[in-house]
């Protein structure tokens, strides 16, 4: 067999391989995606909680400027952690253990700071409802951490 032959078989079978991944590639879906999957990444955790607290207009409006204020909020904390790491890592070679130490505690203040954030939040979401919602936001707390964490499932809602 001729090195042209060998090689021309060698080609052939790379493009065969390229074309049946590229196919395996275009027509097969990671994962199916359920209603409340697909919300949450295209609205975020607002459009689930508004649903499954069956939140009526006024109560929208009301958890739309919670909402902004919290991520105000969230946002002026997360400038200062991201300050207080810049400084820690930027004077590494610098830093004495006693500065190292309080920048540490620092952040670690911060990090309490937006976990209370997000607590407080979450309180003042739920006297946004009415007494009969109330049964609602108890089943939808425990699902809090799940909603939040990176990589979530979402839980899909209750049936009523």
């Amino acid at each position: 067999m001729s090195k042209i032959k060998l090689l021309s078989i060698g080609v052939v079978g790379l493009l065969v391989l390229n074309l049946g991944t590229l196919a395996f590639l275009f027509f097969t879906r990671p994962y199916p995606m359920d209603e409340p999957e697909r919300n949450f990444h295209r609205d975020g955790p607002k459009r689930i909680i508004i649903e499954r607290l069956h939140f009526d207009n006024g109560q929208v409006a009301q958890y739309e400027m919670l909402i902004a204020a919290h991520r105000k909020r969230i946002g002026e904390l997360d400038d200062q952690i991201r300050q207080a790491k810049n400084y820690l890592y930027s004077s590494l070679a610098e830093v004495s253990i006693w500065q190292r130490d309080s920048l540490m505690v620092r952040l670690g203040e911060l990090q309490q700071q937006v976990e209370s954030t997000h607590y407080e939040h979450l309180v003042e979401i739920k006297k946004l409802c009415r007494p009969e919602q109330l049964p609602y936001f108890k089943l939808l707390s425990r699902d809090f951490a799940k909603l939040f964490r990176p990589g979530k499932i979402i839980p899909p809602p209750p049936k009523d």
